[in-house]
């Protein structure tokens, strides 16, 4: 179980396959884990490193203040770490903000940008839907490990940071190929943020799929596989 110090925190990551590098960036409450089939599907065409991100999985879960621009240091120090100079970039939900200003801030870094159900601004108010709720639910459930390892605080921790997070003004500057892949139901981030992201990017590409957020990762993970390898050359 490798894992490496980055930012004063320990973070968990793992490495599968051979071919270009792919680094993925997970989302609120879920780790490594809940990506094994996509992870194992990329793994045919590329390296991919995946890691738990600060606050999930078995990464550390300091209780303090996180931030969206410190979740993008730990991935660029983890490649750091890595050795890696540059590598195509796949970001999901809240990672897709982390994809982004990882793009943003170190932009010789990331080869090819793809975004999966994210958005470049979070909304300051959020219509209570049944995602959001069963989230919350979950998130104070005292369940087995192997289930979900995230204490109910290191949520709240993830959720926080993504409170006021706005990089729609620099979108421009972003030139890197990039693919945003998001569910045309998707309630927990809109279709419409998705598509407004696409269009703000230079030469963005926008792939929509059907049904909402998770369905996006769980039933329609082959297809998202096929458009990640559509886009990031194999070879």
């Amino acid at each position: 179980m490798p894992s490496t110090r980055v930012n004063g925190i320990e973070l968990y990551y793992e490495i599968h396959g051979d071919g270009p590098l792919v680094l993925l960036i997970l989302g609120l409450g879920v780790d490594v884990n809940y990506f094994a089939d996509i992870i194992r599907d990329l793994a045919t065409s590329y390296r991919v490193i995946a890691y738990d991100p600060r606050g999930a999985g078995r990464s550390d879960k300091p209780d303090e203040p996180y931030t969206m621009d410190g979740m993008a240091d730990d991935a660029f120090g983890l490649l750091e770490c890595l050795g890696i100079g540059s590598a195509s970039v796949v970001g999901c939900s809240m990672g897709g903000r982390t994809a982004l200003l990882l793009a943003l801030n170190h932009p010789g870094l990331v080869e090819r940008l793809v975004l999966v159900s994210t958005s470049a601004l979070v909304p300051h108010t959020r219509p209570l839907t049944r995602e959001w709720l069963a989230m919350d639910v979950l998130s104070r459930l005292p369940l087995p490990k192997s289930v979900d390892a995230q204490p109910r605080f290191a949520w709240k921790r993830q959720r926080q940071a993504l409170v006021g997070f706005d990089c729609t003004g620099r979108l421009g500057e972003i030139n890197v190929p990039t693919l945003v892949v998001h569910g045309t139901g998707d309630h927990m981030v809109p279709f419409r943020l998705g598509r407004e992201t696409a269009e703000r990017i230079p030469g963005a590409q926008l792939v929509a799929l059907p049904d909402g957020h998770r369905a996006t990762f769980i039933k329609h993970g082959r297809r998202l596989v096929e458009e990640i390898k559509r886009f990031v050359p194999t070879s």
